[in-house]
């Protein structure tokens, strides 16, 4: 079973690297920058305007249980109703957004990398942002939805979803930049080995 998953998830790098080309990531750049100029700022500030405050699980990067229940009642009734419709209608999006963003970059920067190198499997990390993202949202929104009735195990479960969501999305922007690195070291080798040739 171990190396059935194994063989898909090579098999998803492996399809990455075949369907990812220029024009696909610099789409995913274009999108990724708009949304991040113009419909996440609405977002963060739309939920603040409704719930009356500015904290919010998503934004948070450490917290506990009793942090995420004093926001929960912080919310109101209101507050807390539009968070749950937000992160099921905006915020389905924002992680598909950014999964296409980290996904065709990281492959794009890596594609020349050898075959055999572990370093192209790194465009598989933003599926597991993503994976911890919605973990989060579901549990986030079952405790606000739950609320003022308790809900143990998940309420404690929330804030390690939403580290290891911070953490992985980080993580992806380190694999971005160790991608530049190997890119630009690359061309350079290849620049070289064509100038030698003549």
């Amino acid at each position: 079973m171990a190396n059935l998953g194994k063989t898909g998830l090579i098999r998803l790098s492996e399809w990455l690297y075949r369907g990812v080309s220029t024009p696909v990531t610099v789409t995913a750049v274009i999108i990724f920058t708009l949304f991040i100029l113009l419909v996440l700022p609405n977002m963060v500030g739309r939920l603040a305007e409704v719930a009356g405050v500015g904290v919010s699980p998503d934004t948070s990067f450490i917290y506990s249980a009793a942090d995420l229940y004093a926001m929960t009642e912080a919310y109101g009734e209101v507050g807390r109703t539009y968070y749950i419709y937000q992160r099921f209608t905006l915020d389905l999006i924002w992680p598909l957004v950014y999964l296409f963003f980290f996904a065709a970059l990281i492959t794009f920067l890596y594609r020349r990398l050898p075959q055999q190198s572990w370093w192209r499997l790194l465009n598989l990390l933003p599926f597991a942002g993503v994976l911890f993202d919605l973990l989060e949202n579901s549990a986030a929104s079952m405790v606000m939805y739950r609320y003022p009735l308790p809900t143990p195990v998940i309420v404690q479960l929330t804030p390690i979803f939403t580290l290891a969501k911070w953490v992985t999305i980080s993580l992806n922007f380190g694999a971005v930049l160790a991608g530049i690195y190997f890119f630009i070291k690359t061309r350079l080798a290849q620049n070289m080995s064509s100038g030698r040739s003549y």
